[in-house]
């Protein structure tokens, strides 16, 4: 359900990173309904560019897409001079993009590693620097809002790279807020709880790793639903909360303060069914791998 008036974000100008599927989607189409003009990146031009062109089309908004790799400095340095350059200097940027997969971490490799700390903790940090470099050299106020977890408080066993990436943009978010405040800059976060999309259930929820319904676990007694998550998302980036800046904010139904959170129950399998969940990962990952080949 939307709770803001037409028109709240006209004259925005936001970069979602990681905004042709899944939660960076559903902020890309909340954020065009409401007079935003979006620019959304990632790895695959072909996804990007039909989420752009149904969001355009349903919301009459403008949304363009934009191939990047996050990981590499230069490219992302390369997209927001062309965003810059396409109408100007950039009011807003979500730190969206991420890759996760549950694993022990005694199986773990550096790449593997590296495959979630690339994205999540050095490509944020790249997209955050380049654009916060910009509105500081032209004056200008900007927002930057990094979708984290509620692992960063607790810890994140079996996702250990995801959680000490996670963890470190908290804290980015914090110090940045403190020395980017005198610039009009703001930095705060969303931990969202389980808000069930495709890409990620493959990989942290594979059917050799369930640990039945999400909900269960939940004081709610369900799982977030989109708009929930995409109205705390509009809020943070609408005028009106100015002096709100380096908090993260948990979305999750205190599904973490009831029971953790995490994934610490998995500690329970064995060496087949982590064959099982490495097999149904490694099949999610082809797949992808497919797509971006098209």
């Amino acid at each position: 359900m939307n709770m803001f008036r037409d028109g709240l974000l006209a004259g925005k100008r936001v970069l979602v990173t990681g905004g042709g599927t899944g939660l960076g989607e559903v902020m890309t189409e909340a954020y065009a309904k409401l007079g935003a003009t979006v620019y959304i990146c990632g790895r695959r031009a072909s996804v990007l560019d039909e989420t752009a062109r149904r969001i355009s089309g349903e919301t009459g908004g403008k949304v363009s897409g934009i191939a990047c790799d996050i990981r590499v400095a230069e490219a992302v340095d390369d997209m927001v001079a062309q965003i810059w350059a396409d109408g100007g200097a950039l009011t807003g940027l979500v730190n969206n993009a991420a890759g996760n997969f549950i694993s022990r971490t005694k199986d773990l490799s550096p790449r593997g590693f590296n495959a979630i700390a690339d994205i999540v903790f050095r490509g944020s940090f790249y997209v955050t620097l380049s654009c916060g470099k910009r509105w500081i050299e032209g004056g200008t106020r900007g927002s930057v809002i990094s979708i984290l977890t509620t692992w960063i408080w607790n810890g994140g066993p079996f996702t250990v790279p995801s959680a000490m990436s996670k963890a470190g943009l908290n804290v980015m978010t914090k110090s940045l807020a403190s020395e980017w405040g005198p610039h009009g800059i703001r930095l705060n976060a969303i931990a969202p709880g389980p808000f069930p999309t495709k890409g990620a259930w493959e990989r942290l929820s594979p059917q050799s790793a369930s640990r039945g319904d999400s909900g269960s676990t939940n004081p709610m007694g369900r799982v977030g639903e989109m708009d929930e998550l995409a109205n705390l998302a509009v809020f943070l980036m609408s005028d009106g909360c100015d002096y709100l800046t380096g908090q993260t904010i948990a979305i999750d139904g205190a599904m973490h303060l009831a029971s953790g959170g995490n994934f610490a129950a998995l500690s329970k399998l064995g060496d087949e069914d982590w064959d099982r969940i490495r097999n149904e990962i490694r099949g999610a990952n082809e797949k992808d791998k497919t797509q971006r080949a098209v």
